[in-house]
């Protein structure tokens, strides 16, 4: 079994060579040319002297070289840095910065609209274009050169070992400034090894890669179906409905997606091809609204819901067997394999069932830290809240700031991030279950509830939509005045044409409550 994460490649191509491994567009490439182009790069960035444990950044749309770099990144000892393409080259610049990269790879496009920031970017010494067009400026203190200028010169690489850090993700932090996520090779690999075995992947499968690969669960979908020699197929798409015609196209088995996408995707017509076709769809990022999840298991009922939680700081927690889904409406099921799951109260003691507390996250998936953020990293890896007698050192869980609760039988339910909770009346009121009643009107495509300050309520509450149907705010008033108690009902309801979405796709709460935080402060 692999323990870098290159050898999730490199051991698949001995194993089985011939099996493609990435398709994109009209190009495919099998685990044993693709093995031998991690080789190929990998010696090309040594030459670019790039040294272990250095980070390199990949900022790039999906195509065969973003692959090929993260993974010859890994051989070649590196740490590699996927940066969301959608980012602006401020964010971008924040990143290189923010954890010192060496080398950037990226397009000659991209390359030319970061020149400004570049500059800034004093530990950076070279950029490598895979468009082969970008050119040498005498006036910067670091060197362009060609993707097909990275060739093969040596065999030696770096040995690394499983704890090493493998890669650096990049989420959204609480202060503004993204927070990078460390994670070692055997964080990468205990993950893939997780979720192929609860999701029974083989080299059978091929995976329709939709997610950007910045994102944990994005880039899960690689370590995962290297693992075991399954396909992957890479797609940026601008429609939902090329998600189900390339579903039918290119024989996809496993679609993982996030709750907009699935909202998007539940409202359309699914051919023969694509129902036949798709063995299991995934949801992690956020709650899949009843609605959503009732339309997709009519459309697909041959297709197994996998319903998950994760956070980027240990990747995946809970999934949700699909042969539970009617019995546990609601829940985000138990722990993945290889992971423990705690329910905690603020002084660390074990809840009760049906209390909510923290959940507290321990195992091999368990991340190293916030990069460069001792503080932050204080906050949410503390020692795990119950210790073994005679253990003398301490050992690191992820105490990750949402609220949950747990049943007698040991299945999870969300409750809320505990900075987003809504104090109302002296009730404290989940934003998701507010969410969850709007959607179950049928009235709106996506929702998004959040408090503002009332000096009488301490939080009023406020629901931003978007519909496709004639619906109006005083409809959705009427339908949450018959399902809500009168502390629950919101103040004001609000129709937008579209939601604010962060570069995962999520919906975008922040920007969407400091966007309206004055507009219904002043009404």
């Amino acid at each position: 079994m692999p323990n870098i994460i290159h050898e999730l490649i490199t051991k698949t191509a001995a194993r089985t060579p011939e099996n493609t491994a990435l398709f994109h567009k009209k190009l495919q490439i099998n685990y044993q040319e693709l093995s031998e182009q991690l080789k190929t790069i990998a010696s090309g960035l040594l030459k670019c002297n790039i040294l272990p444990g250095e980070r390199i950044a990949i900022y790039l749309p999906k195509r065969l070289e973003t692959v090929i770099s993260f993974f010859s990144s890994s051989l070649a000892g590196a740490v590699f840095v996927p940066i969301n393409p959608l980012l602006k080259p401020d964010q971008v610049s924040y990143i290189l910065k923010d954890c010192n990269v060496r080398i950037l790879i990226s397009s000659a496009d991209r390359i030319n609209q970061l020149s400004e920031q570049l500059v800034q970017c004093h530990d950076l010494h070279t950029i490598i274009d895979v468009d082969n067009k970008a050119t040498n400026s005498a006036e910067t203190h670091y060197a362009i050169i060609q993707w097909q200028q990275l060739t093969l010169g040596t065999n030696d690489f770096p040995a690394r070992i499983d704890t090493d850090v493998a890669a650096i993700l990049y989420t959204s932090g609480s202060t503004g400034k993204p927070k990078g996520v460390v994670l070692s090779h055997k964080n990468m690999i205990a993950g893939a090894k997780s979720v192929a075995q609860y999701l029974e992947n083989t080299e059978k499968d091929n995976l329709l890669a939709v997610l950007p690969f910045s994102f944990d669960y994005g880039l899960s979908q690689l370590t995962t179906g290297f693992l075991v020699g399954a396909t992957i197929t890479l797609m940026d798409y601008l429609l939902p409905r090329d998600v189900i015609k390339a579903i039918g196209k290119y024989n996809i088995t496993g679609l993982a997606g996030v709750p907009p996408l699935w909202n998007q995707l539940a409202q359309l017509d699914w051919d023969i091809s694509s129902k036949n076709k798709l063995r299991y769809i995934t949801n992690s990022g956020g709650a899949m609204p009843t609605a959503t999840l009732n339309n997709l298991q009519k459309s697909l009922p041959n297709t197994d819901v996998y319903l998950m939680y994760g956070l980027t700081e240990a990747f995946r927690s809970t999934y949700l067997p699909p042969k539970e889904l009617d019995n546990r409406p609601g829940s985000m099921g138990k722990a993945i394999p290889n992971a423990e799951i705690m329910v905690v109260r603020e002084d660390g003691s074990p809840c009760a069932a049906g209390e909510p507390g923290e959940l507290v996250h321990r195992g091999s998936l368990v991340s190293l830290g916030y990069w460069n953020d001792p503080q932050k990293t204080s906050e949410h890896f503390k020692p795990v809240p119950i210790k073994e007698n005679g253990l003398t050192l301490t050992e690191i869980a992820v105490w990750s700031g949402d609220n949950v609760k747990m049943d007698e039988d040991g299945y999870l339910y969300f409750l809320s991030r505990k900075d987003e909770m809504i104090k109302t009346s002296g009730y404290r009121v989940s934003p998701s279950e507010l969410e969850e009643i709007v959607y179950q009107t049928g009235l709106i495509s996506e929702a998004a509830a959040f408090g503002v300050p009332h000096d009488m309520l301490g939080q009023a509450i406020i629901i931003i939509a978007t519909t496709e149907s004639d619906s109006n705010e005083a409809q959705l008033l009427t339908e949450c005045k018959k399902r809500l108690p009168n502390y629950m009902h919101p103040a004001h309801i609000q129709f937008i044409q579209s939601m604010p979405k962060n570069p995962n796709g999520k919906i975008d709460r922040k920007k969407l409550t400091q966007q309206y935080l004055d507009f219904f402060q002043e009404k």
